[in-house]
């Protein structure tokens, strides 16, 4: 008992520390190249991909177009409507992509860093939806139009309607935001952190010696199973991020509450 008391007192867990790049010149850091790899990387992919398009697809083209079906028929046009959806086409893939690309970056040899856990992300990210969904918005019904259609849902008895308009106005125009911003933050920087934790738990139990070395095997494994785990989300929290921001385009533009 009394070698694993100490093996606990001089293992030291990764923190927040792990998030913290130094300059790589400048004021850039390594989480900034990475988000413009992953803009190139989208760029390429999709102009690589369509550059000769046939009838017959081939199994890049096909994989290609399912993807972009994904975005086209699963988020925008299912949920800002078959009418108005083309438009916000470019706007949900480009999230999707980028957001999926950048989740990616977590398990991908060398680079293993997830973007998206630096809170400046997701933030800005969060901020050009909002903004975006607001500018639609307003330009459908016009301002007066708009702040009504927001904050007041039709059928509400009279005598609630200034409490329901309040907690309307702060949900359009604070609570999602910071919930699209903070969703996909939180899940990106608690994974790395898991898998982090498991890789350095591992290495510390197989050179610890005598009986910490036993369970070290294990630690591996459960590492290698929430990579997989890691992987899943990553996929769907790029998905849900472009997802409510179709949704909130589509509540933002329709013509009912």
């Amino acid at each position: 008992m009394g070698t694993f008391v100490l093996a606990a007192e001089e293992f030291t867990p990764p923190g927040q520390g792990l998030f913290n790049y130094p300059p790589i010149f400048g004021v850039v850091t390594k989480p900034m190249v990475l988000a413009v790899l992953s803009l190139i990387i989208v760029i390429a992919v999709f102009t690589l991909g369509t550059r000769k398009m046939a009838i017959v697809p081939g199994k890049g083209q096909f994989a290609l177009e399912s993807f972009y079906n994904v975005a086209r028929n699963g988020m925008a046009r299912d949920q800002i409507g078959s009418a108005e959806f083309k438009p916000f086409i470019p706007l949900i893939l480009g999230l999707f992509s980028f957001i999926l690309v950048n989740n990616l970056f977590a398990i991908i040899p060398v680079i293993q860093f997830p973007t998206m856990s630096r809170i400046g992300f997701p933030i800005a990210l969060a901020l050009f939806v909002y903004v975006f969904y607001h500018y639609a918005g307003f330009k459908k019904h016009g301002f007066a139009g708009y702040i009504k259609h927001a904050a007041l849902p039709p059928g509400v008895p009279v005598f609630i309607a200034p409490l329901i308009i309040v907690i309307e106005i702060l949900q359009k125009f604070l609570v999602q935001p910071l919930s699209l911003a903070l969703r996909v933050f939180a899940a990106m920087f608690a994974g790395h952190l898991i898998l982090a934790l498991t890789a350095v738990g591992a290495e510390f139990l197989l050179f610890a010696g005598g009986a910490l070395t036993i369970p070290a095997p294990l630690v591996f494994v459960a590492g290698i199973a929430f990579t997989f785990l890691e992987a899943l989300v990553q996929v769907i929290q790029a998905y849900v991020f472009a997802l409510l921001a179709a949704v909130f385009i589509g509540a933002a533009i329709s013509e009912e509450h």
